[in-house]
């Protein structure tokens, strides 16, 4: 279960990165993706891949608010 749980945060995260082009919503979920596949690094014990998913979940997070701040 555990396993199905990361291919499906990763498989999720990946998808938004490359819709990310097409609305700034995608930034967001794509940052939720990050937080989702952070969450499944720390479960399974793999607490440094852990740690760089949840800095790119806060990168992400940067690039959503600076995206919507700029007019359209």
């Amino acid at each position: 279960m555990l396993t199905l749980f990361g291919v499906s945060a990763l498989t999720f995260m990946m998808l938004m990165y490359a819709l990310e082009s097409r609305h700034n919503g995608f930034v967001l979920a794509f940052a939720c993706g990050c937080a989702l596949a952070s969450l499944y690094g720390f479960i399974s014990g793999a607490w440094p891949f852990g740690v760089v998913e949840a800095i790119w979940a806060l990168v992400a997070l940067r690039r959503f608010t600076d995206r919507k701040a700029k007019p359209s």
